[in-house]
């Protein structure tokens, strides 16, 4: 064989091999029903229930947080992290938890989170800016 068609070869399984894992890599979004009927890793957008206690007590467990978060589709469901509770995790907006369902529990692996902006519109100030003035 020819070493062009030998490296042509190895560059087509290494394209393969990329393709392949990146698909691998790649997990759905969904709700908590699509949760409970799945046993791979999922993504679930919603927001944190308020009303609901969060619970992290960090000199018994620091490495174990819960809360209730209302999926997209309105059903709520007790989401358990294995890790320290997030900072501002309270002012959230939405949040994205990737993981699955355990029992009725939804254990998460990682969390995103969406806080406000810290900048309103009334504290921004704007300049405008003449075309006479912008002559450089």
């Amino acid at each position: 064989m020819k070493k062009s068609s030998i490296a042509g070869m190895i560059i087509i399984a290494i394209a393969i091999c990329v393709i392949i894992s990146t698909y691998a890599d790649s997990s759905t979004y969904g709700s908590f029903t699509d949760a409970r009927q799945t046993e791979s890793e999922l993504h679930v957008v919603g927001q944190l229930n308020k009303e609901k206690e969060l619970f992290y007590n960090p000199v018994q467990d620091a490495n174990y947080f819960s809360f209730y978060l209302k999926d997209n589709d309105g059903k709520e469901c007790k989401v358990v992290f294995s890790g320290s509770k997030p900072q501002d995790f309270e002012r959230s907006e939405q949040i994205v938890l990737t993981g699955k369902m355990i029992g009725n529990e939804f254990h998460a692996s990682k969390i995103l989170m969406k806080c406000p902006s810290k900048y309103t519109k009334d504290e921004v100030e704007v300049t405008e800016v003449s075309a006479t003035t912008a002559k450089i």
